[in-house]
């Protein structure tokens, strides 16, 4: 998702945007739960002035190299959502760096994602920082391992954390996220949606702040 203005003369900052268990590339810019307003949101908070032109990637990030597509709620289709880091940084990042006219470098590159996507973004954020310079996670999913914490000086310039006052899907596990964070000392924005469930407005809610807050470091 270029931005509307996109000029090949101008180099851009990414924002990778994943989705949920079960779900594909699409889930994230237009069959949500109902209509998905992401063209809308970020169009509009660039039109606005209010963030920066940037281009968005939506991966399709379940990564087996046995089987196309999610199959199960198990360690195996975990592992292969876990997995997408290597397809990201090996074959996409590449990709959309020699394809399109983009910034590179942690400063210009942002990850989020929605329910395992939140999960694969707070992983993926954690383990290479080198690459990520803004983490979000919208109702991130169980399973995050790993220090919640970065060493000095590879912290992300931004942590953003959404969860749902209504979420009956992850319930309190975004919530012990941030406590692991916060007990940690690393600086973070905590973004609690009253009445979000485990979908469209959370996802709305995250992506209209998330987007607003970006590379401006």
């Amino acid at each position: 998702l270029p931005p509307a203005n996109y000029d090949e003369n101008k180099k851009y900052p990414v924002l990778y945007c994943m989705h949920g268990y079960w779900e594909n590339q699409d889930r994230m810019i237009i069959k949500g739960n109902g209509t998905m307003y992401t063209r809308q949101i970020i169009g509009n908070a660039i039109a606005e002035g209010k963030a920066e032109d940037m281009i968005v990637v939506f991966p399709y990030i379940y990564s087996s190299a046995t089987q196309a597509d999610c199959s199960a709620m198990d360690d195996a289709n975990n592992a292969a959502y876990d997995n997408f880091i290597n397809d990201l940084t090996k074959d996409l990042m590449p990709y959309i760096e020699k394809n399109y006219s983009v910034k590179t470098g942690r400063d210009n590159t942002a990850i989020t994602g929605f329910s395992m996507g939140g999960r694969e973004s707070l992983l993926i954020g954690m383990q290479r920082p080198d690459l990520f310079g803004y983490v979000g996670a919208i109702c991130p999913a169980p399973g995050v391992t790993g220090s919640f914490s970065w060493k000095s000086g590879e912290e992300p310039h931004l942590l953003f954390i959404t969860a749902g006052s209504n979420d009956q899907t992850v319930y309190n596990i975004p919530s012990g996220y941030n406590d692991s964070f916060t007990k940690n000392n690393v600086p973070h924005i905590w973004h609690y949606v009253e009445g979000g469930y485990h979908g469209d407005n959370s996802i709305h809610a995250h992506l209209y702040n998330f987007v607003r807050t970006l590379f401006k470091a």
